[in-house]
């Protein structure tokens, strides 16, 4: 096992993207167990400069959240995302899978063909599977690289309505035409929050 735990550690740390443990167990010789090495390492890099972490279906090593700091430097903002991407994204991500028709009833206004080709092409968000329903409408979900590049295991990790409102990101007046709405209906929301990321 001390062996495979070099080998994982290996390929991971020369990795660019995120590794599966799929295209671990490919990589290394037959009978190999890459998922137990992979929860072996996690445990002795716990508490280190560098931690082994999960992203999604794969593992990446990254830099400890605390030390983050080390790694920063200024950067002119080459792309800036437009209003209508930030809200199309975070959509599909608080969403997903979700339909383009779907954003556009959330937003309240089209989306352009432009504004989705953007985040595809930035491999924020990729084509989902397809609807069961008339016209099989396509479907958008974040991607690996989303999760990746905000520091998320998964969807469910986003930050909810209380985090957001305490973080100073939403209006904590209650929206118009929710006069009724109390702090009661308010948690309820909060708690219902997960069913959003169900997976057809």
């Amino acid at each position: 096992m001390g062996e495979q735990e070099r080998m994982v550690e290996a390929i991971l740390f020369a990795s660019a993207e995120p590794v599966t443990v799929a295209e671990l167990n490919a990589r290394m010789p037959h009978g190999a167990e890459a998922q137990v090495a992979l929860e072996n390492l996690q445990k002795r890099y716990d508490g280190r400069g560098v931690e082994l972490r999960r992203v999604g279906d794969a593992w990446a090593m990254r830099t400890a959240a605390d030390l983050g700091f080390l790694m920063q430097k200024e950067t002119v903002e080459v792309r800036k995302l437009s209003r209508a991407a930030i809200e199309t994204l975070a959509i599909v991500a608080y969403h997903q899978p979700v339909t383009r028709a779907e954003i556009e009833e959330i937003r309240g206004v089209s989306v352009s063909r432009g504004t989705v080709d953007q985040l595809i092409e930035m491999e924020w968000i990729r084509f989902g599977r397809r609807r069961m329903t008339p016209g099989r409408p396509v479907t958008y979900v974040v991607t690996q690289t989303f999760l990746d590049h905000f520091g998320l295991e998964s969807a469910r990790d986003l930050p909810g309505l209380k985090e957001l409102r305490a973080a100073g990101l939403l209006d904590s007046r209650p929206p118009p035409g929710s006069l009724g709405l109390g702090d009661e209906d308010e948690a309820d929301q909060d708690e219902d929050q997960d069913e959003l990321f169900k997976e057809d």
